[in-house]
């Protein structure tokens, strides 16, 4: 198996994470690639034509995207149980896959817009408004700590790894003085082995 690779991207995270959590890590080959908005890899684009990463290929060639089909891909392969199969608890779940991926997508747009966008047309209230869609998502969880709450699945690694990307690109954002039920949350699930790992080619 092959997964098309940015060691910054949360979405490439979240798919590690999966893999890690599923003992499947060992069998995922990392392939370097330089998705961006702009300057688009048209080697990523002769497979998915997105120009997105993550983009996987599976032993038998067939090709995956976007992660959420490439998670519950490996959560099958695996037989693992990150994705509930039925009942209340797979809506929850998937639901909450979406807050986390919502968080990501507002975080990157974010993050564009302080890195792709030339610096005389930037929108300042733009940006403020995708980091309000980070805010009101972990306000929400900090009202709902049952959330979170002892789960391990796809639900409570996206919003892990939304929580580290948003460490990562907006150091000063702070949430975690507003929000300290999600805080004590996240300081315990960041130890786990597969969100403690770090990838490199």
């Amino acid at each position: 198996m092959k997964l098309l690779f940015s060691p910054t991207s949360p979405y490439v995270r979240k798919c590690l994470v999966v893999a890690h959590e599923l003992g499947l890590n060992g069998r995922l080959q990392l392939q370097a690639s330089n998705a961006h908005p702009i300057n688009r890899d048209r080697e990523i684009i002769q497979s998915n034509p997105l120009g997105k990463v993550p983009t996987f290929f599976t032993d038998d060639g067939q090709v995956l995207y976007d992660s959420r089909v490439i998670c519950e891909y490996l959560d099958t392969l695996a037989g693992g149980s990150l994705f509930p199969r039925s009942g209340p608890a797979r809506w929850e779940a998937l639901t909450l896959q979406s807050l986390g991926d919502g968080m990501l997508d507002a975080a990157l747009l974010a993050r564009y817009e302080d890195a792709a966008r030339p610096e005389a047309i930037r929108w300042p209230e733009w940006r403020a408004g995708q980091l309000d869609k980070i805010e009101t998502s972990v306000q929400h969880l900090q009202a709902r700590p049952a959330l979170l709450a002892g789960r391990v699945d796809i639900g409570a690694i996206t919003v892990g790894c939304a929580l580290w990307y948003a460490d990562l690109r907006f150091a000063d954002f702070g949430w975690r003085a507003r929000c300290p039920a999600v805080a004590a949350w996240y300081a315990g699930f960041s130890q786990r082995p597969s969100m403690a790992a770090s990838w490199a080619l």
